[in-house]
């Protein structure tokens, strides 16, 4: 039985490598905010607006403890979810968890271009943005460092790329 859990701030490419990692593997994805979403049949956004971040936080910890009961899955959680209630000690029992380390310049990049909304960063400036995610960052590394392994992923910008860093992780898991 094989179990994978990916942490990381928002933009470091969870959900991407999540995806290939789980095809190379044969093992079925999960992205926790795509989980959520489904089963309360709203959108991230929807829940914070309706239920505050408190709320959310509340959500997100019973949908990922159901989701990590499941076998040989890779889950993508949001960036928050390990620095809530027992959630990083709980994700260390239950998988082995990775941790994609990205530069703050790297994450604003990545967010800049991404599609998806952000909650967190939605009425922000460039600057306010940077320093939001720095801010964070020094917040969150403390339960990002708990997870067993850790990957930097700054160099992840093609394909090609994601690709090495799933060798990278198979190799560092033995799978």
């Amino acid at each position: 039985m094989i179990r994978i859990i990916l942490i990381g701030y928002m933009g470091a490419g969870k959900t991407t490598v999540g995806k290939e990692l789980a095809k190379a593997l044969g093992l079925t994805f999960y992205d926790l905010d795509w989980y959520i979403t489904t089963r309360m049949r709203r959108t991230v956004k929807e829940i914070f607006d309706e239920r505050g971040e408190e709320g959310f936080r509340r959500i997100e910890h019973n949908m990922l403890h159901e989701v990590a009961e499941f076998e040989n899955v890779v889950i993508s959680c949001g960036g928050g979810t390990p620095c809530f209630f027992d959630n990083m000690e709980y994700m260390n029992q239950q998988a082995d968890t990775i941790y994609l380390k990205a530069s703050p310049e790297i994450l604003q990049y990545h967010l800049s271009i991404g599609k998806g909304v952000r909650p967190l960063l939605l009425g922000k400036s460039k600057e306010e943005v940077q320093a939001f995610i720095r801010q964070q960052l020094g917040e969150r590394e403390h339960f990002y460092s708990q997870a067993r392994h850790t990957i930097n992923v700054d160099r992840m910008d093609n394909f090609e790329k994601i690709s090495i860093t799933v060798d990278e992780i198979r190799q560092m898991l033995g799978v």
